[in-house]
């Protein structure tokens, strides 16, 4: 996703799709731990270290697109650019924001012990 290109409409529907995502991978460990001869697959524990991967190149991302929109809006904001920028119709861009709470990852146990 380019910052340069992204709208505030279009990052709204970027979070809402994020946050279907986390939702969606949290009631997938909710099933797991209900069926423990899943979680010893050998085909769960690397879908297991993809979707930690997979995380990780978002938290990535997200702050990549936050990096790129806080550059463009603080040369946009300097003089003499805010003054043409402003006149050309270039507006500030917005900054990805998560969901409150999907900082903290869902505490999953995959002991068998119960």
């Amino acid at each position: 996703i380019n910052a340069n290109d992204m709208d505030e409409a279009a990052l709204q529907r970027f979070q809402q799709n994020q946050d279907a995502l986390s939702s969606a991978l949290s009631r997938l460990m909710v099933v797991v731990e209900k069926y423990p001869d899943l979680k010893a697959n050998e085909q769960f524990r690397d879908l297991s270290s993809q979707l930690e991967g997979t995380e990780n190149r978002i938290a990535t991302a997200r702050r990549d697109f936050n990096d790129a929109a806080q550059q463009y809006n603080t040369h946009r904001n300097k003089f003499p650019t805010v003054i043409v920028a402003g006149l050309a119709g270039f507006r500030e861009r917005p900054y990805f924001t998560a969901q409150a709470g999907s900082e903290v990852a869902p505490t999953v146990d995959f002991s068998t012990e119960k």
